[in-house]
């Protein structure tokens, strides 16, 4: 199983984010049809906490025990999107504000485990909380400026994320309680337009405990 562990946005928090992106995208650029972006499904828009890549059965029941003594070493905390950028010139983000302290604690233990559970440990710097929102596909990278195609809206490739990211820099969504993170199984290449299909194996309640 290939598998990460995220804390999932309630769908209020998720529909906020997507009025907000009707209003800056150009018509048919939602469903891929039209730009160079393919955009993540709403459903499936998360905040990576750990990436663990394949991970064997035996280990991943594991993993699972893991997260929960994670989860109960964590009290709930309030988090909300906030801003966006682009990493790499080729992913659109929005960025996260709130108590990102805490949101970075879960973090670091979430991959400490992972290096404890499966001896690999992510190598991704998490530095920066983020909701990957869409990417640049792969033949669009390298187009810019007049080289785009007819009918990209706003540009294409790394000035459409680059022309995005600068509307929606002072985007705020509804704060929300982080009160628990899941455990989820990613297939890539059988979700909706050729991207990544997502299950949530395990869902883990934060229930910080305390002792006299």
């Amino acid at each position: 199983m290939r598998l990460f562990a995220a804390v999932l946005p309630p769908p209020r928090v998720l529909d906020h984010v997507e009025h907000a992106l009707a209003a800056v995208r150009g018509p048919g650029e939602e469903s891929g049809a039209v730009g160079p972006l393919r955009w993540a499904p709403p459903e499936d828009r998360h905040l990576t906490l750990a990436f663990y890549g394949e991970v064997p059965a035996g280990a991943a029941q594991d993993l699972a025990g893991g997260l929960a003594a994670v989860a109960a070493g964590h009290e709930p905390f309030d988090l909300q999107l906030r801003g966006a950028g682009v990493f790499d010139r080729r992913v659109f983000w929005i960025g996260v504000g709130g108590d990102v302290e805490a949101m970075a604690a879960l973090t670091a233990r979430s991959v400490d485990l992972g290096g404890e559970v499966t001896g690999r440990q992510d190598g991704r710097v998490r530095s920066r909380a983020h909701l990957t929102v869409a990417r640049v596909r792969s033949q669009a990278r390298g187009r810019s400026g007049p080289h785009r195609r007819r009918g990209e809206a706003g540009g294409s490739g790394p000035d459409r994320v680059a022309s995005l990211a600068h509307a929606l820099a002072v985007y705020g969504g509804p704060l929300w309680t982080v009160e628990d993170f899941a455990l989820v199984e990613s297939r890539p290449g059988e979700g909706r337009g050729g991207g990544p299909a997502y299950t949530t194996v395990q869902t883990f309640p934060l229930t910080e405990s305390t002792t006299a």
